[in-house]
């Protein structure tokens, strides 16, 4: 199956640099669904750049599942976040209520990369996306 994952051993950097990549995923989440606490846009593009070059280190092991999921949830929040941009020119209440269920689904899925990395699993391929 394409979606299989090996077992390789991953080298330990990997998940330190994981780890980075998701504490200042965490910190731009936060701050997208508190009011007041904005991160820099900086800190996404720095831990997006870390995805992109270490994941082809990561290949063939369960963390390269990580790395994957941490993109995808950067692109997908960004898509969505461009789609929904209109909603601000109606009225300020839809675009805030959009962009507020787009930051709360964003931090969902950092918070579940977390915890499944924490415990060593990677993220399964039905969840990926």
């Amino acid at each position: 199956m394409p979606n299989d994952i090996v077992t390789v051993e991953p080298d330990s950097s990997l998940k330190t640099w994981g780890w980075i990549s998701y504490i200042l995923h965490l910190v731009v989440a936060v701050g997208a669904v508190l009011p007041g606490a904005q991160a820099s846009i900086a800190l996404l593009l720095i831990a997006l750049v870390i995805d992109l070059v270490k994941r082809e280190d990561a290949a063939g092991t369960w963390q390269a599942t990580h790395f994957s999921w941490r993109i995808r949830s950067v692109l997908w929040a960004g898509v969505l976040y461009l789609l929904t941009s209109w909603l601000w020119l109606l009225l300020l209440l839809p675009g805030w209520i959009a962009w507020a269920l787009i930051s709360l689904w964003f931090l969902y899925r950092i918070v579940k990369g977390m915890v499944r990395m924490n415990a060593g699993r990677p993220m399964e391929p039905a969840n990926v996306l």
